[in-house]
Parts: C-alpha cells; sequence; structure tokens
C-alpha cells in the first residue's frame, strides 16, 4: 500500500542546541517538521519579542523544516499551575496559555498546542480531582476562541494517572472535545502516555480517530523508538489505513544517546517499521 506518514521530532531533544541547528540536523536526518517546548526559547517564552519570533520562525523556513507547534507549555516561567485553588494563580496561568496561542501562530501557520505539563496540571492544595478537571476543562473551552482565530489547535493530551490525575485515558479527552464542541480543540495520541491504558491502543485510535490530531511516538519508559519492546506496527497500520494526515513526532524524555543518534536511529527504525506494514 506505501504508508506515508510525516515526521517531526521535539527540540528539546537537541538540549543546549540553537533552533537553527537542531532544525540542521532534523532536516539531515530526514524529518520535516520540528516541534518547540517553549522553555528552550526563553524563561518566560510568552514574552518573546516580535523579532525573535520572525527570526525563529526564519531559521526553520532557511533549514526546509515545518513548525509542527509547542508542547510542554507550563514548564517556565515558574509558579504557573492550570488548575491552583488561588484563582490568581489559575488566572496567570491561563493568560500565559493565551500568550503562548499568540507565539504558536507567531511561529507558523496551523500550529498545534499539546496539553501535556503534568506537574502543572494536575490537582492541588486540597482541591479534589472533580473539582480541579472542572476547572481545567472550562478554562480549556475558554481559550477555544482565541485558538480558532489564530488558527492553532488546543489538544488535550491523556495523562497516566502515575504522573497526573486530571484527564487521564484518550476516552477521557475524547469526551471533553465532544463537550467542548469547538473545531480548534481536538486530542493526540503518546504511546508512552498510554501506559495505564487498558485497551490496545490500536483500537483505542481506531475508536477516536476523527478526533486525533497529533501523534507522539516513544518507547514506554521514555527512550527512543527501537531501543524497546513497544510494538508499534498496529498504531501505525490504523493510522496508515485511516488516512493519518498529522505528523509522528518523536518525543524522547532519555536524552543519553545524543541527538543526533537519537534522531537518525529513530527514523531508521520507524522507516523500518512502516515497512512491515506492506509485508
Amino acid at each position: 500500500m506505501g504508508y506515508l506518514f510525516r515526521h517531526a521530532i521535539c527540540n528539546e531533544v537537541f538540549e543546549q542546541r540553537t533552533l537553527s541547528e537542531a532544525c540542521r540536523v532534523a532536516r539531515g536526518a530526514g524529518y520535516g517538521g520540528i516541534e518547540i517546548a517553549p522553555f528552550t526559547l526563553a524563561e518566560d517564552p510568552a514574552v518573546i519579542a516580535p523579532a525573535a519570533r520572525r527570526e525563529y520562525r526564519d531559521a526553520m523556513e532557511s533549514e526546509g523544516i515545518a513548525f509542527v507547534g509547542l508542547h510542554w507549555l507550563m514548564v517556565s516561567p515558574p509558579g504557573l499551575h492550570l488548575t491552583a485553588p488561588d484563582p490568581t494563580v489559575r488566572t496567570r496561568s491561563w493568560f500565559h496559555v493565551h500568550r503562548l496561542i499568540d507565539l504558536c501562530a507567531d511561529l507558523g501557520e496551523g500550529g498545534v498546542m499539546v496539553f501535556g505539563s503534568p506537574k502543572q496540571r494536575g490537582s492541588t492544595g486540597g482541591m479534589s480531582v472533580a473539582e480541579a478537571t472542572r476547572y481545567f476543562v472550562e478554562c480549556f473551552a475558554a481559550a477555544a476562541g482565541h485558538a480558532g482565530t489564530r488558527g492553532v489547535t488546543l489538544l488535550l493530551e491523556a495523562l497516566p494517572p502515575a504522573q497526573c490525575d486530571v484527564v487521564t485515558s484518550l476516552e477521557e479527552t475524547a469526551a471533553i472535545v465532544r463537550q467542548i464542541d469547538h473545531p480548534a480543540v481536538r486530542t493526540m495520541f503518546d504511546t508512552h502516555n498510554a501506559v495505564a491504558e487498558m485497551e490496545p491502543h490500536a483500537a483505542l485510535i481506531e475508536r477516536n480517530f476523527d478526533l486525533i490530531r497529533h501523534v507522539h511516538l516513544n518507547e514506554m519508559d521514555g527512550r527512543h523508538p527501537g531501543t524497546g519492546s513497544y510494538d508499534f506496527k498496529p498504531v501505525l497500520e490504523v493510522l496508515g489505513r485511516r488516512g493519518y494526515g498529522g505528523w509522528l513526532s518523536l518525543e524522547v524524555f532519555d536524552f543519553s544517546a545524543g541527538g543526533e543518534a537519537i534522531a537518525g536511529d529513530s527514523r531508521r527504525f520507524l522507516e523500518s517499521e512502516i515497512a512491515r506494514l506492506d509485508a
């Protein structure tokens, strides 16, 4: 059948390298897109100057690589929490989200924003999980209009209970997306963060395919694909068969192998897995 996918990589794997250098290495390894963790650009990425935003955009364009979007949204500046009991903290945190929507739009067209950041999203301060989830969903919905205006898609990511207690399954994210009912709000799938799902991952993707806009690939222990035992073939098969048009984005949590090796080895491994789909 000849499955075709768009491959991207998250920039933090290149650690201290500039965005231009990261794009150059990624492009050389065969990636067409780059996904950015805002904290790698500035301690307070929401206030990056317009001129610097243009420079970042020009850097990606000059290296021939597409801007995919943002993830790890709430890591910096410190003191942010999306479900904090203190309304002042919540307001400041969601104002930060609105400004990140602008950053995302300024860096490239059609970007996504992946809402993971477990430490800044889980229940805290004695708040119940239900109350924290209600705050999170209400504010998430309130940001949808601005995102839609700027051409950005907000992606609600399911996080396993070991990381976070607010929105912990793909089925829950899908229900929230349907509840919000806005074209700028969708979900995504992350192989690593699906560790606690009770159903086969391919079945989850099949059932919720119409709401999945983005995919993160990694081993279940956070290393890069090919270093563990995760079977990517069923996930790739359902995505290919259903005509998935989004990015397959490599998100790694163990950088010890080095950015070049991680990028190159992962790309070759995934291509071999994709080739197996026609076998």
